[in-house]
């Protein structure tokens, strides 16, 4: 194979697994709410509020992990918000996220603009208040081993940490929803609530935990957004990702591996979409910019649209439960 053709295939893996990073984190979000039966729409604002907040807080004092801990907890919050309007109140579980995306999308650049006075966006992040890129062992030694070598320091290595985590939470997530009795009676609840509530488990209580690590995962996926992939928050960044992720999920069938390999394909396409920009083919011509950066999208609306109806999702997912009395 052309030496050129190698550097771009192996170049574009690596992108992809940079890329997908949030969606992952998202996605693995998305299951552990959709199995106890909630519906998360608010996965693109609690992303969002993730990257402000981490990078908001790393600016001010210096620290990614100080980001990274008030991201979780801001996006803790909102999914309790999320939690009192859909489990407590019983209301409409896709207007409640729906709300809470647009109030955070509004939110971000009103204080954006009050502590910063940048047009709602954050200084630019020193490497010293970022997630930097990790090498892993052996990286020196095994690169001189051709194709192999490449494979290992830029694929496998050369990611920051929360790459990493976010491939740790697709096992993680298996674990626990099929290997331990919190994630049985989280799969429970999101089939049969009533069964779950006749046995004496609080319905509400799994529900909340669910959204709470729903909360948690977007946390670091919000972090890894602007302090990890980039060095500063800027508006809207999280570009449709918590959207993108959902759509994952459904392909997967939330399930965590496939919905992580759905994931990948979705950041492939987007890591691909950049490397075609200025690309001229042969009797087509320049593909026009506009037209790749729209490719994943267009392929989020075609996987909701084809593939969605076919995908089953828990019995109980977006139903309210009413406890009788």
């Amino acid at each position: 194979m052309d030496a050129n053709i190698t550097t771009e295939i192996i170049s574009t893996l690596s992108a992809t697994m940079r890329v997908s990073t949030p969606l992952i984190l998202a996605a693995m979000a998305g299951i552990f709410s959709e199995r106890s039966g909630i519906v998360d729409i608010s996965l693109e604002g609690k992303l969002l509020a993730g990257a402000f907040i981490s990078a908001a807080v790393a600016a001010v004092t210096g620290s990614a992990w100080l980001g990274l801990g008030a991201a979780i907890v801001v996006t803790m919050l909102l999914s309790l918000l999320h939690g009192f309007a859909s489990i407590t109140h019983n209301g409409d579980q896709v207007v409640s996220g729906v709300a809470i995306n647009i109030i955070v999308s509004g939110m971000t650049v009103v204080l954006g603009i009050a502590w910063f006075h940048q047009s709602g966006q954050t200084p630019s992040l020193p490497n010293t208040a970022r997630f930097m890129p990790l090498h892993l062992p052996g990286s020196e030694t095994i690169g001189s081993i051709p194709i192999l070598g490449d494979i290992y320091t830029k694929i496998l290595s050369g990611h920051n940490l929360l790459v990493y985590v976010a491939f740790l939470s697709v096992a993680l997530t298996w674990w626990v929803l099929f290997k331990t009795r919190f994630g049985l009676r989280l799969r429970a609840v999101g089939e049969n609530p009533k069964a779950v509530d006749t046995a004496g488990i609080s319905v509400a209580w799994l529900r909340y935990r669910a959204v709470l690590i729903a909360g948690i995962l977007t946390g670091i996926g919000g972090t890894y957004i602007s302090i990890a992939q980039n060095a500063s928050f800027i508006r809207e960044m999280s570009a449709g990702q918590g959207y993108i992720a959902l759509a994952a999920m459904i392909f997967g069938k939330w399930k965590p591996v496939p919905a992580m390999f759905a994931s990948l394909m979705f950041g492939f396409l987007d890591a691909l979409s950049i490397r075609l920009q200025g690309v001229e083919i042969a009797g087509i011509g320049q593909i026009p910019v506009q037209a790749i950066q729209a490719l994943p999208y267009i392929l989020t609306v075609a996987i909701l649209a084809s593939f969605a109806g076919r995908a089953i999702a828990p019995k109980a997912d977006g139903v309210p439960y009413v406890k009788e009395r």
